[in-house]
C-alpha cells in the first residue's frame, strides 16, 4: 500500500511533443508522401487575418430595431392569419352542431 493515498500518481512516461512540419514539401510523410498536408489555418488560407468589430452607432441601432420590428410584425401577422383560419372552421362546426340539435328534437 502507498505511503500517502491522497497524493496523485505521477505519469509513468513523459508525453512526446512532436513539432509540426513547416516544410510542406512533396516529401510530407504524414499522408504517405503525397504532397503537402492541409494548410494550418483552414482551407487555402495564407497567414492570419484580422477581424474588426466596431461599436454600433445610433443609425445602425435604429436600423437593427427597425428590422427586428418588421420581423416581429411579420410573425404577428402569421399568428393572426393562423387564428383567422380557425374562425370559419369553428363557425362551420357550430352550425353543424346546431343543425344536428334541431334534427335530434324532431
Amino acid at each position: 500500500m502507498a505511503d500517502n493515498s491522497n497524493r496523485p500518481e505521477r505519469p509513468r512516461a513523459e508525453p512526446e511533443i512532436i513539432p509540426p512540419d513547416r516544410s510542406g514539401g512533396p516529401d510530407d510523410r504524414r499522408f504517405g508522401g503525397r504532397g503537402p498536408a492541409w494548410p494550418p489555418y483552414g482551407y487555402a488560407s495564407r497567414g492570419t487575418h484580422r477581424v474588426f468589430v466596431g461599436r454600433i452607432g445610433p443609425l445602425g441601432f435604429a436600423l437593427l430595431l427597425l428590422v427586428i420590428g418588421f420581423l416581429a410584425a411579420f410573425m404577428l401577422f402569421i399568428l393572426i392569419g393562423a387564428a383567422l383560419i380557425w374562425i370559419p372552421v369553428a363557425v362551420v362546426l357550430l352550425v353543424v352542431a346546431a343543425i344536428a340539435g334541431i334534427f335530434r328534437r324532431l
